[in-house]
């Protein structure tokens, strides 16, 4: 098959679409952020919020049933709230964590969240970050991590493989400087999973049905 250089078939239409990526909350999200106090002060309020973003990304269907959100640690100051948009965007990186780490920088103008004079910023996600975000979170310069839960209990619900965490990941947090504190609202968590499951929506493991 000969290559198109001309840009004008099939083959130059497919390069002329993906020249750029384009990482976007769904219109929802936006409006549902502008409804929140600008200030969560504890972390079962942050939390709160992750999981309702966490539910409606399932009753939307605009992604998977994960949502991750950016505070200022100490004053709890809203930066941003985003959801898993792996399917809608066709982006296997598109993941909550990833969403948020890539719009808190965006908005906040420093690829460093833990740059010199910035207030130190906090991830809380409604479970343990797979393989690929708990290496996003380690560079992003979060100084803090919350958690609703880790272990096996959501891959059992949902199906979804979240990848070989290191078995020291606890003490690789500490060894960067970022706390962690983890079984925040675990029980409403799992039941959030429990809901997505229950509603037929896909499991987007790309190699789903070869792991054991």
């Amino acid at each position: 098959m000969q290559e198109d250089r001309t840009g004008t078939g099939a083959l130059g239409q497919t390069h002329q679409q993906a020249r750029q990526v384009s990482l976007e909350l769904p219109d929802w999200a936006w409006e549902e952020m502008a409804a929140l106090p600008s200030q969560l002060a504890t972390p079962e309020e942050r939390m709160a919020a992750v999981l309702h973003f966490a539910r409606l990304n399932t009753l939307h269907a605009t992604g998977g049933p994960f949502a991750a959100g950016i505070f200022t640690r100490d004053s709890g100051t809203l930066v941003v709230l985003a959801v898993n948009r792996v399917v809608p965007l066709i982006c296997s990186c598109a993941h909550a964590e990833v969403m948020a780490i890539s719009l808190a920088q965006k908005r906040l103008g420093c690829f460093d969240l833990g740059a010199a004079g910035l207030p130190a910023h906090e991830l809380v996600v409604n479970w343990m970050p797979c393989a690929m975000c708990f290496g996003a979170l380690l560079w992003s310069g979060i100084r803090s991590l919350v958690v609703a839960g880790y272990g096996p209990e959501m891959e059992a619900i949902t199906g979804f493989d979240e990848g070989p965490l290191p078995p020291d990941w606890q003490q690789e947090l500490a060894r960067r400087g970022i706390a962690f504190r983890g079984n925040v609202l675990r029980a409403e968590s799992l039941a959030a999973f429990r809901e997505f499951a229950a509603s037929g929506a896909p499991v987007y493991n790309a190699r789903q049905g070869i792991l054991p």
